[in-house]
């Protein structure tokens, strides 16, 4: 995953209190989780993510 993907991702993500994992994308997602930027909600149907304090500083909102 190219760089500009990930900060566009971050950027969906970091808008929403939780964001819900669309159709398709659990493979981009969890790469972010796996780079420790997300966190994946997976008890709930729709599995769902938010940001990592990693994931905002990779944005620089720390």
């Amino acid at each position: 995953m190219e760089r500009s993907e990930i900060v566009s991702l971050l950027e969906v993500i970091n808008q929403q209190v939780s964001s819900p994992i669309l159709g398709g994308m659990e493979d981009d997602y969890e790469v972010l989780e796996s780079m420790g930027l997300v966190k994946i909600n997976r008890e709930s149907i729709q599995w769902t993510t938010v940001m990592t304090p990693a994931g905002n500083a990779y944005l620089g909102h720390d």
